[in-house]
């Protein structure tokens, strides 16, 4: 039998075989493949995550820096490229954790991956409410959304791509967090750095929605989507015994694409 012809079975020899697999293994196959297999993964969703740049991403007042540099990299002369970053748990887009204002709370490595993925609710908050009350939630239709999310003037304004700290971002009034830990809400999310009052007197509504055991997604960046309904996926670091973690987020409109 020629070397690369079929055998008398009609299939084809290894030569055959062979000559196959490298030419589905080249680059340009391989590349298409990638290609097609990223766009089959990222049809219809949206990264909701801020960028963690310190130059461009807000840290809350007091918490600790953002500082990422580079160890090694091959721009300047080395074989490898190596990075180091320093930033605080609770930077850009992440997760609080009960453990963060519990005492007996659970980690963010042990938040339940049910909570953290599922449908969602995406709800507008105009530009000139900065509480997010009983009576402003009600204003809206929420009722039967498992995750709720607030998209307010931290997206309008971009808040969560700008280095500079805004005190005067929208938050959780606390009679808003209890009618949400009431109504069975499983996970709130906000998109700027904290879900409480900046200067509250005590952190009430991160106590009663995490004391309900509802991790609270922080640091979003809500501007690619609109008020409505969406899957959704929040990933944060799973670091062992810790209050939160920074966090990957997305979601895609419900439906499918």
């Amino acid at each position: 039998m020629l070397r690369g012809a079929p055998d008398i079975r009609g299939r084809p020899s290894l030569t055959t075989l062979t000559a196959l697999a490298l030419l589905a293994c080249s680059p340009r196959a391989q590349d298409a493949s990638d290609t097609m297999a990223a766009q089959e993964m990222s049809a219809g969703w949206i990264d909701v995550s801020a960028t963690l740049d310190p130059a461009r991403t807000p840290v809350y007042e007091g918490d600790a820096p953002m500082k990422f540099e580079f160890l090694r990299h091959m721009r300047t002369g080395d074989f490898v490229t190596l990075s180091a970053y320093s930033m605080g748990a609770h930077s850009g887009t992440h997760v609080d954790a009960p453990m963060h204002f519990v005492a007996t709370g659970a980690s963010v490595d042990r938040v339940e991956l049910e909570r953290l993925m599922g449908p969602a609710r995406v709800i507008d908050i105009a530009d000139s409410v900065q509480a997010i009350d009983a009576d402003e939630l009600n204003r809206h239709d929420w009722a039967g959304a498992k995750r709720v999310l607030f998209r307010t003037r931290s997206s309008l304004r971009g808040w969560m791509d700008s280095v500079k700290f805004h005190r005067d971002f929208a938050y959780i009034a606390p009679d808003a967090a209890q009618l949400l830990a009431d109504a069975g809400v499983v996970l709130v999310g906000v998109d700027y750095i904290s879900a409480e009052q900046f200067g509250a007197p005590a952190p009430r509504t991160h106590q009663i929605l995490l004391g309900r055991g509802i991790p609270i997604v922080e640091g979003m960046d809500l501007r690619p989507v609109q008020a409505g309904d969406y899957e959704m996926i929040v990933l944060p670091l799973k670091v062992a015994g810790h209050e939160g973690a920074p966090a990957r987020a997305i979601m895609r409109k419900s439906g499918g694409r």
